[in-house]
């Protein structure tokens, strides 16, 4: 058999949804991640980005980002375990740390390789890791790669969840590894639940606060602040893609753990370094989330005022708690129409089908930003309404 047999029975479906007018990905812009955007000439509001303080067109971010250009250049040309370690790279790290309140911090080039590489390295064959159903892809790549075993419970399901744990012996070392917000479906872990059951029976904790950092807590340190359990998570994982406004991510915890993964974690140590750019962008936009705490109310005033007008129009907002709410569509013919019609009406939005969800439960996938102001949102709203009732989404 063909090994590229495979390619050319997926690629029937993208064939279809183009011959149709429906394919809805890659999708060229043109412009920052701005509340509006431009795509194919066209001015469109930007309901799908994870830019939720509106930092990477900052002018502070971008000049922060010129001037590490300007002396360091584009790259490292090597990982940071031999000739990539740069003063920045350091001084991020400390800056994270100081933070959240952590000892050490080991940032990397991506946020999915984080996962990768402290899952991997972490997790041999004496240890479980205990994953939420939803987490993220990185997570569950992460396990795969590691020589432990793994376990899904179902979603925020704590009954599923200790039973799983029950079954381990209490030999075995047990991380329980969850997104603090789930990116697709916008709610949160059950933190004070989870860390409950970790003391109970002796686990470790991973937050993946992706979607938090910056986000959630008084000061912005993501949902284990916001849950005030912040001395029971072990580790926290974060990205500079989205309230941080780069690329890049970092792992926070105890300073012996983190010297582990950091000479052990294939991510990091066979890996090219963060650029230098990104990373001065990233201590830019953290410099700002300590400084202006008004931006993170702003994108909840946003947040609040858009769950509230979706539910009065009568969407299933799936129980989001957090700037991603998510529309409840079901076929997924349905969510492509959708999000093509909401583009011709003037707004990006982003389709969430079957295999990301279970079939027959596609959504419509919604972020919020800082920058946001109530024009660009009631401008949006209008089209949801409008195309809602048109596919009979809504009455």
């Amino acid at each position: 058999m063909d090994v590229f047999q495979k390619c050319r029975d997926s690629s029937s479906r993208t064939v279809e949804m183009r011959a149709a007018g429906v394919y809805p990905y890659y999708r060229t812009l043109t412009t920052a991640q701005e509340p509006r955007v431009r795509h194919q000439g066209r001015e469109l509001v930007m309901l799908g980005s994870n830019n939720y303080l509106g930092l990477t067109n900052h002018p502070d971010v971008k000049a922060a980002a010129a001037a590490a250009l300007a002396r360091y250049g584009t790259g490292c040309a090597g990982s940071r375990l031999l000739n990539g370690t740069l003063d920045i790279h350091v001084r991020l790290e400390q800056r994270l740390a100081e933070f959240l309140g952590r000892s050490a911090v080991l940032i990397f080039s991506t946020g999915f390789q984080v996962n990768l590489g402290v899952l991997s390295c972490l997790l041999d064959r004496s240890d479980v890791a205990f994953l939420d159903k939803l987490d993220h892809a990185s997570i569950i790549d992460g396990c795969r790669l590691a020589f432990g075993r793994s376990y899904k419970y179902r979603h925020n399901d704590m009954e599923d969840l200790e039973k799983k744990l029950r079954t381990v012996s209490e030999e075995k070392g047990k991380l329980i590894v969850v997104d603090g917000v789930f990116s697709m479906e916008g709610d949160l872990a059950a933190l004070p639940e989870i860390v409950e059951l970790k003391r109970r029976y002796r686990a470790r904790l991973m937050v993946d606060d992706a979607h938090g950092i910056g986000v959630f807590g008084e000061h912005g340190r993501g949902t284990p602040e916001h849950f005030d359990v912040e001395s029971e998570v072990d580790l926290v994982m974060g990205t500079f893609s989205k309230s941080l406004a780069a690329i890049g991510g970092f792992i926070a915890g105890d300073g012996l753990v983190i010297e582990h993964i950091k000479h052990n974690a294939r991510a990091a140590i066979f890996s090219a370094a963060p650029p230098p750019p990104c990373v001065a962008a990233a201590m830019k936009a953290l410099e700002i989330i300590e400084r202006e705490p008004e931006r993170r109310k702003r994108l909840w005033e946003n947040t609040n005022y858009m769950k509230r007008e979706f539910d009065w129009l009568g969407f299933d907002t799936c129980g989001s708690a957090s700037p991603v709410i998510p529309l409840a569509i079901g076929d997924d013919m349905d969510a492509y129409q959708m999000t093509v019609k909401l583009q011709e009406a003037g707004v990006f939005a982003n389709p969430v089908v079957s295999p990301a969800v279970p079939h027959g439960q596609a959504m419509i996938r919604t972020s919020y930003m800082a920058s946001h102001n109530r024009e660009h949102l009631d401008f949006a709203l209008e089209a949801f309404a409008r195309i809602g009732r048109e596919l009979g989404i809504i009455k």
